[in-house]
């Protein structure tokens, strides 16, 4: 099969030959009709983790094999990107998604959705409504991430919520917060594409410097980056919250002193529901395409990942 490899050291290079994946037991084989780039898929080619493999996380294809329960075949799905072993101790209280020795689909230990075909265990596999486009259904992924946030922090309307970053995740994550009647700004450092996405689905902005200190009941910190964690901790009211949604790459100093004086919660957010992402796609209660800005077949994917790390570039597919 074609693939998108990437080698520790040497960067990202289209395969035309890759092997073919074989399911396992309780897996299915998936032609992966389209894939969308994310900033960790930047971030895994600059280094991050020290992953070497096919990249590719947020997808959606057909699948081809399911040997042991063939009515999936044909289906169109998407993939939990979280591989489990069911075994630990994590697995046996419920929580798969931190299980001690999992896999992570295009990240850590498994190969990705960048390439014509991909396996998962049928445990991952969530069926696509009809109404959902191709294209929409790539963006099951990031949207279940920010749906997160609203399964681990109660926002209430009125309450005053900050997010911080408005990349990719940043814009998703505005569109749910926006659903709960919350009084939301999200803080810009440019008016590029995202401040006129922003205006066009009625949600508030204003830069770092325009916002009061201690202002808000809740910050989301979309940014992954050191100035973006100072922006939202500058922000949070004492007894406030802090949500923490991009991982950092590196590490970072933190005034904790701070932190334990103003009784702030900090809370991380990774994974979300499938589920409730694709109902919310299903309704159109987000406005995904707007966030599009191209599409490349799989051959040309090294140069659609220099496209998509340039500043102000929105979401990239892959079209396989």
């Amino acid at each position: 099969m074609r693939a998108l490899y990437l080698e520790r050291g040497q960067g990202v290079r289209f395969v035309p030959d890759y092997p073919d994946p074989t399911p396992g037991s309780g897996e299915a084989l998936i032609r992966v009709v389209r894939a969308g780039i994310c900033n960790t898929d930047l971030e895994l080619v600059k280094g991050y983790y020290g992953y070497q493999g096919v990249l590719g996380h947020e997808f959606v294809g057909v699948v081809e094999e399911s040997p042991d329960d063939p009515s999936w075949v044909g289906r169109r799905v998407v993939g939990e990107i979280n591989i489990a072993c069911g075994e630990c101790d994590m697995c046996r209280r419920g929580l798969p998604r931190h299980c001690r020795n999992r896999k992570v689909l295009g990240i850590l230990g498994k190969d990705g959705a960048f390439a014509d075909y991909v396996t998962l265990p049928l445990e991952n596999l969530h069926a696509v409504p009809d109404s959902i486009s191709d294209a929409e259904a790539a963006f099951t992924e990031p949207l279940a991430a920010a749906l997160e946030i609203l399964e681990q922090v109660t926002i209430a309307p009125g309450e005053r919520v900050v997010v911080v970053g408005a990349g990719k995740l940043g814009l998703l994550i505005a569109q749910v917060v926006a659903r709960t009647g919350a009084d939301l700004t999200v803080v810009l450092r440019t008016r590029r594409r995202n401040y006129e996405l922003l205006r066009k689905w009625g949600i508030g902005t204003a830069s770092l410097e325009e916002l009061p200190k201690a202002m808000a009941d809740k910050v989301i910190d979309a940014t992954g980056t050191p100035e973006g964690f100072e922006a939202a901790r500058s922000l949070v009211r004492p007894r406030g919250t802090m949500v923490l949604k991009s991982t950092y790459h590196g590490e970072m100093l933190v005034n904790m002193t701070s932190v334990v004086v103003d009784e702030l919660t900090l809370v991380g957010s990774r994974c979300g529901p499938f589920d409730k992402a694709l109902g919310w796609l299903e309704r159109r209660d987000v406005d995904v395409l707007s966030m599009l800005d191209a599409e490349y077949p799989l051959e040309r994917g090294a140069e659609a990942i220099e496209f998509a790390s340039r500043p102000g570039v929105l979401k990239v597919a892959l079209v396989m």
